[in-house]
């Protein structure tokens, strides 16, 4: 299963994480992919519910353009646009040379500690 996983985190412990992922590579391993952002409120506002309903409607019908995902979640073509741009952007989609949608991810798990690291 292909997963990758979004956290919300400081800058240092983003660095701290990179560091240990890179070690973790240049020894051979296989690590899951990382997505970090600096607040709750960030996260809430790049990955929306109604990005996840897209997400979740691109992984179970990959390769429909951004016209065809506009009609069947019955939304403004240009929201879903600006949607499928961001999150291309940040790598929980893929966009096709022919405009048609994949979703690289079975499952995106999100981690959000409620205590700073002692």
């Amino acid at each position: 299963m292909n997963k990758i996983e979004i956290s919300v985190s400081s800058p240092q412990a983003a660095l701290g994480a990179f560091a240990d992922t890179w070690h973790e590579i240049q020894a051979g391993g296989e690590t899951t992919p990382k997505l970090a952002f600096g607040s709750l409120r960030a996260l809430f506002s790049a990955i929306t519910e109604k990005r996840l309903e897209l997400l979740r409607l691109v992984a179970s019908h990959e390769g429909l353009n951004v016209r065809q995902l506009a009609r069947s979640l019955g939304r403004d073509y240009k929201n879903v646009l600006t949607d499928v741009t961001d999150l291309v952007e940040l790598g929980l989609l893929d966009r096709a040379d022919d405009g048609a949608m994949l979703a690289p991810y079975d499952e995106i798990l999100i981690h959000v500690g409620i205590r700073d690291a002692a």
